[in-house]
């Protein structure tokens, strides 16, 4: 039984050029939630069942993320099409057939580069290749690559050839701007689109409030994952000392004689990272090799990631803020972990400006740390010589702090360690915590006023979290009805 599909409704708008596009470089960048994934999986599809010689091939900087990522999409598309019966998917290999004439698109990494060079299809022609999350790549050159596996002559009238790449442009310095997007230096035969969330017609209101709010809690980051646009980095803190390159971590590890193993706990907005790396003392140099980058993960829950990826007895130093935490790990067998005291910012800053630090393509999120840490400015506009530290959510200096020697002003604690009096929100039991690195920050961000019923106020930054009855909320999204339980 044949079934009418409308291709407007399936696909949406905002990519109309995209999608008809023809040049050999057809790259597309764009904000978080511009569809722009999700688009190219059904484009891709579109064009392997209308095109009887057309094969695909994806790629991503490791080929161990494409089924995640890029396979996941591709098998979204064809049940968006309503396809399911055509299609042949294999999500070990992974590989996906087009079942009426053999058809097949082909999954593959830059990390075994020689296996892209090799690629060939017993029906019609590999002519289309997809690189996915672009920005993971740190040369042009892994580029001619797949410049190269994408080659031979086409006989059918109506054949072409097309590499489509994606990513979101976190710093303008990559090599992708001057490839494809600057008119001094660009390749010919080049098709570019910038995209943002404005044009995804699926993202609802909650969606939409969460990237717009970028723009006033860090207009910085907004620039890329909310407009498009390339990230800037005037300002940057580790400005020249950074680079992302490609290298062997068993290698690094045996060539430096050091390792060293961090792990920062999260809470709320703040992500659980743990960060693995080589370090040669002498030549000044660091290599970081691995990372974990999770949002509301429980600590047996980083337990299970560090024990899974070989870090179970890893001499690893862990943030001194929650020695729970890291007494949990102890207690789960990761058996030399061991709490310590943050260096003040400014210092472990100085310390890394005397390195060369080398970032590992896969750790993409310390990556990007590096690509949007400034330094903070004045009121005109001047640079100071301080970061700034837009994603921490503050107290004003007057807020009293229930500490166990009594309550004072957070104002007081500034520069001190202790412990402070709180509630243990799993078993609804008063604790105690430590605290340190309690520092100022965000002189200049809107502040909003908290009353209890029993008279207690507290002044906070929107994004400062509050334990009410249904979870955690920021204190800007509360209203009436909310039950507080700890602030």
């Amino acid at each position: 039984m044949e079934q009418t599909l409308s291709l407007s409704k399936i696909v949406g708008g905002g990519y109309y050029d995209f999608w008809h596009d023809k040049h050999f470089y057809r790259v597309v960048k764009g904000s978080r939630a511009s569809k722009k994934s999700k688009t190219t999986a059904l484009n891709m599809i579109y064009r392997l069942m209308k095109y009887p010689w057309s094969n695909l091939l994806v790629v991503r900087r490791y080929s161990n993320t494409n089924r995640q990522s890029t396979y996941a999409d591709l098998v979204w598309a064809i049940h968006r099409f309503h396809a399911e019966h055509l299609f042949k998917c294999n999500p070990s290999m992974p590989e996906i057939v087009y079942k009426p004439t053999g058809q097949r698109i082909i999954f593959r990494g830059l990390d075994k580069a020689l296996k892209l060079t090799s690629i060939t299809v017993t029906h019609g022609y590999l002519c289309f290749c997809w690189l996915e999350e672009a920005f993971e790549v740190e040369s042009e050159d892994k580029l001619e690559t797949l410049a190269e596996s994408i080659r031979g002559k086409m006989d059918a009238s109506d054949a072409f050839k097309q590499i489509t790449i994606s990513f979101n442009p976190w710093n303008k310095n990559h090599w992708l701007k001057r490839t494809f997007f600057d008119p001094e230096t660009r390749k010919d035969d080049v098709f570019t689109q910038t995209t943002t969330f404005r044009c995804n017609e699926w993202l609802d209101d909650k969606d939409r409030n969460r990237y717009l709010d970028l723009y006033r809690t860090n207009p910085r980051r907004a620039k890329v994952a909310a407009d498009g646009d390339w990230g800037v980095s005037e300002g940057l803190v580790f400005e020249d000392n950074v680079e992302l390159v490609d290298f062997d971590p068993q290698e690094k590890l045996t060539e430096c004689g050091h390792a060293g193993f961090g792990l920062d706990y999260g809470f709320g907005g703040d992500p659980n990272a743990f960060v693995a790396l080589a370090i040669d003392p002498k030549s000044k140099n660091i290599w970081i090799y691995d990372e974990m980058y999770t949002y509301h993960q429980t600590t047996p829950h980083i337990a299970d990631w560090l024990k899974k990826n070989g870090y179970q007895h890893a001499n690893i130093y862990a943030d001194s803020a929650s020695p729970e935490r890291t007494q949990q790990l102890l207690d789960l067998d990761i058996d030399n972990i061991q709490s310590v005291v943050k260096t003040p910012i400014e210092a472990g800053i100085d310390q890394l400006w005397q390195y060369k630090i080398h970032v590992h393509p896969k750790c993409k999120n310390i990556w990007n740390e590096f690509n949007n840490y400034v330094f903070d400015t004045d009121n005109i506009g001047n640079t100071l010589n301080r970061p700034k530290d837009e994603n921490n959510h503050c107290l004003t200096g007057d807020t009293l702090v229930d500490t166990v020697k009594g309550q004072k002003p957070i104002k007081e604690l500034v520069g001190k360690e202790g412990a402070v009096n709180c509630l243990d929100v799993k078993n609804g039991k008063a604790t105690t915590s430590y605290f340190h690195d309690v520092r100022k920050t965000r002189k200049h961000a809107p502040i909003y006023e908290l009353e209890l019923e029993d008279g207690t106020k507290i002044k906070a930054t929107a994004d400062h979290l509050v334990y009410t009855k249904n979870g955690w909320k920021e204190l800007g999204k509360l209203t009436e009805k909310d039950r507080v339980i700890s602030i």
